[in-house]
């Protein structure tokens, strides 16, 4: 599972370097998304329920939505897996149309890509063993504790923020910060007691719950509140226009609240602007 999601600091800064030569790139439109008969979308296919592999399909909430899209459009969906580390750079080297992997709004993203209108929840939470819930009830409660987080997903950088202010209230801080390759070794870790906290988004953790029921617990309300969005190249204005019309529909009719209970359980709170940040 996920994710995720700001580029480490490293493929950031690379990313950067190819962004303005690529400014000036031609825009792709809608009607030369109709005539190729796909859209291309970029994800990492290890994000349940997002987009993940099931007997080598690549499917999730992401991919039904998808699928909604190019419905409209009138041609098939084409999900190419990718990895996360890359997949911002992959977007401006025209491997594919959009980025739909439940991709956070993060500052150093929307100063790379344009995003649409939120579809997805995408705020931080702790994730903890059962046993534990009377003892880590806030990120007051962490001084001591080892911290678990994904490279390069947003928790990593909310670890930052976390750790100031335990400092600044005059604590310890972490006993020490674990960073994995991905989520489920994190889980396993928890598990194991070698880690007590595993940062991760809220979705994502719903479905932790709901695969190993009373082995562990959530812990809400460590971060500001965020979504995720689908990233397109700045220069491709009229592929955001269509995204957020067809987002617009989906919201009005419900159908993308039908869609969120089928994969995640619950209906979700999605804002009608995209976050922005200081």
């Amino acid at each position: 599972m996920q994710r995720r999601e700001f580029l480490t600091i490293a493929c950031a800064g690379a990313a950067g370097t190819l962004l303005p030569g690529l400014a000036s790139a031609q825009s792709v439109t809608v009607a030369q998304i109709k005539a190729a008969g796909e859209l291309k979308i970029g994800c990492e296919a290890a994000y349940v329920p997002f987009t993940y592999r099931d007997a080598g399909k690549i499917v999730g909430y992401d991919v039904e939505l998808a699928e909604l899209f190019c419905k409209t459009l009138g041609v098939k969906p084409n999900f190419i897996d990718t990895a996360w580390a890359g997949v911002i750079p992959s977007l401006y080297a025209k491997k594919f149309d959009i980025i739909m992997s439940s991709m956070s709004y993060t500052k150093e993203r929307l100063e790379r890509v344009a995003f649409s209108l939120p579809y997805a929840e995408a705020s931080q939470a702790m994730l903890i063993r059962a046993g534990d819930t009377g003892a880590i009830k806030a990120v007051s409660d962490l001084n001591g504790r080892v911290l678990a987080v994904k490279l390069g997903s947003p928790g990593q950088v909310l670890q930052e923020k976390m750790l100031a202010s335990l400092k600044a209230a005059g604590g310890a801080g972490f006993k020490e910060l674990r960073v994995f390759d991905d989520h489920p070794s994190a889980y396993v870790a928890l598990a194991q007691n070698r880690v007590d906290v595993v940062l991760n988004t809220i979705p994502t953790l719903a479905m932790v719950l709901k695969d190993a029921p009373g082995k562990y617990a959530i812990v809400k309300g460590i971060g500001a509140d965020n979504w995720a969005g689908i990233a397109v190249r700045k220069e491709d204005p009229e592929i955001v226009s269509f995204l957020n019309g067809e987002l617009a529909r989906l919201k009005a009719d419900g159908t993308i609240y039908k869609l969120q209970e089928k994969w995640f359980g619950f209906r979700m709170t999605l804002a009608d602007k995209i976050p922005s940040f200081s």
